[in-house]
């Protein structure tokens, strides 16, 4: 009879489930998505952008730029000064580097600001630069 009780209790020892090679599966899957994750830098400020009869999504976009009414640049939330901008282009660029920048100038803004933004991009060394624009 003591062979049988003791029997039992082996079977009811290896009955368990074992939940840790589901819980390392789980943690290095969510490693995976944070790893390969595209994080945007928003601008920080909404724009009234202006009407295009064409237009082409961009798929990759690491900087947004916006350039307000008042002629203000910012980038990543923060009013930049118009002397700094190819250096935040830069650092935002180097966490991303295979996404491209795309201009958010409000339609009243005026086009030196606009060509400021592109020749900062072009000295960053962003060869994908567009500006946005709403479809109609």
């Amino acid at each position: 009879m003591a062979r049988s009780g003791s029997r039992v209790s082996r079977e009811d020892e290896n009955a368990d489930i074992n939940l840790t090679p589901m819980l390392d599966v789980v943690f290095i899957m969510l490693i995976f998505f944070i790893v390969t994750a595209t994080f945007i830098k928003q601008a920080g400020i909404d724009v009234t952008r202006p009407e295009a009869l064409t237009a082409i999504q961009k798929p990759t976009v690491s900087v947004l730029v916006a350039i307000s009414a008042k002629g203000d640049i910012w980038i990543d939330k923060k009013r930049v000064d118009p002397t700094s901008i190819r250096a935040h282009i830069e650092r935002i660029h180097a966490e991303n580097p295979k996404g491209g920048l795309v201009i958010q100038a409000d339609r009243e803004a005026k086009n030196e600001k606009l060509m400021a933004v592109l020749e900062a991009a072009k000295a960053a060394g962003i060869a994908e630069v567009a500006v946005s624009t709403t479809q109609d």
